[in-house]
């Protein structure tokens, strides 16, 4: 039975499950609460654009690119940033920033001060901590758990940050119907100091890796950039990922515009659908270890991502009636598609990179990855603006779906298994 003080692993008899560890839970707990806050906003925002501010199409979509643009500006600097520092302070610190900047929304609402500016400001300054925060996360997780927890452990967090997107939208509905949709960055702030005080409470410490003194941040950036470079599975991941994210967050930054104005759903209907749609990826976390077992890591990933994109071609097909079901079976399966993958494929980031290069590679990935985020939102507003919101939607959709060609044709194909770690500091994954 593990003590309150035992640490979240020991190195030679690592438990089955990570959850059997008091700060592991404490872990959960505080991530799976700064989710459930992430969930709220991510509705509460379009929202409050809409019925407060009666925001455009592409404002609306412009304040989902305010919150992926920091992966631009800072994503690469902020690996290098974060293999220097111990990981839990950098994201407790990151939780308390983004309870006064989230708080400061209802606030100036409150005083009938709140602007567009103030909201993409917002959405730019969290999105800042969220890079911080997620690389110190990613590679925190490496440091204090067995290499054999890493798969359980990432299902575990996945499971639950699905559970906040089941359960952000609907509470962000009756909040916006009860009391009004700037009440869901009121309770985001909440839920970013749940985080921080979870996480300060954590006591393992820390393995860090050895690090050299006295050398750049600039070398240290190229470093992650050419260890990605040189590594053609990292590679493909990151390119897939980059174009996905393109298609996929554009078509759901006019996801709320589209539901709410031509489909002519309320605030609480549109919460409703989110919810059931984000039941896929709860039920993806639950089912990735099986399909892993029975398919193999690497195939699990690839299946699950490239086969995902159809279905998002029900979007733009959505209508009063039997169609809006249509939508919502074809977008939860969708999510069990993606949570899948993404279990498996951060799981692999983790146990494959060098723990020294892991900071650097993962934000070098996610510069590249996430950088499809801000331009998609942007080309979203940009088409629904110039065609319409749901010939814009066809384009989206459609271009998504085609994305898992970049994984059914890479260097996976064929694969049952994902590779291991390499000796070499920087591997290379032979053709």
């Amino acid at each position: 039975m593990t003590s309150p003080d035992a640490p979240l692993q020991e190195r030679h008899d690592a438990p089955v499950s990570p959850a059997s560890s008091r700060d592991f839970r404490l872990v959960w707990a505080g991530t799976s609460a700064g989710r459930l806050g992430e969930s709220v906003a991510s509705f509460a925002a379009p929202v409050v654009a809409i019925t407060v501010l009666d925001a455009s199409a592409l404002t609306v979509t412009l304040i989902t690119a305010a919150a992926w643009l920091p992966w631009l500006v800072v994503g690469l600097p902020a690996g290098a940033w974060v293999d220097r520092l111990p990981r839990r302070p950098v994201m407790v610190v990151c939780d308390l920033v983004s309870v006064l900047v989230v708080a400061s929304v209802p606030v100036a609402a409150a005083a009938g001060a709140l602007t567009t500016p103030h909201l993409l400001g917002a959405a730019f300054a969290v999105g800042t901590t969220a890079v911080l925060f997620q690389t110190a996360w990613t590679s925190y997780l490496p440091a204090v758990l067995d290499e054999r927890q890493l798969v359980p452990a990432n299902a575990l967090l996945h499971g639950s940050d699905s559970a906040a997107r089941v359960a952000g939208p609907g509470i962000a509905g009756l909040l916006a119907g009860a009391v009004g949709a700037v009440a869901g960055y009121a309770l985001q702030s909440v839920t970013f100091l749940v985080s921080a005080t979870c996480l300060a409470l954590v006591r393992t410490p820390e393995r860090r890796p050895a690090r050299t003194t006295g050398r750049s941040l600039r070398r240290e950036v190229a470093e992650g950039i050419h260890h990605v470079r040189r590594d053609r599975v990292l590679l493909n991941l990151a390119v897939h990922g980059s174009l996905s994210n393109l298609f996929l967050v554009g078509y759901q930054a006019l996801l709320v515009v589209f539901l709410m104005r031509h489909v002519g759903l309320s605030e609480g209907g549109v919460g409703l659908l989110l919810t059931l749609t984000a039941l896929g990826g709860v039920v993806g976390a639950l089912v990735i270890q099986p399909l892993i077992r029975r398919l193999g890591d690497a195939r699990t990933l690839v299946l699950g991502k490239a086969l995902a994109g159809p279905f998002a071609l029900a979007v733009p097909l959505a209508e009063p009636g039997w169609r809006l079901v249509l939508l919502a079976v074809a977008s939860t399966l969708l999510v069990v598609g993606i949570t899948a993958g993404n279990v498996v494929s951060g799981s692999f980031r983790q146990r494959y990179v060098p723990g020294a290069l892991l900071g650097r590679v993962t934000t070098s990935m996610q510069t590249l990855n996430l950088a499809g985020i801000p331009l998609g939102a942007v080309l979203a507003g940009t088409l629904a603006t110039a065609v319409g919101t749901r010939p814009a939607l066809w384009v989206l959709t459609a271009a998504y779906a085609c994305t898992g060609l970049i994984l059914l044709l890479g260097p996976l194909r064929g694969r049952r298994d994902l590779p291991v770690r390499s000796s070499d500091p920087a591997p290379a994954v032979p053709a």
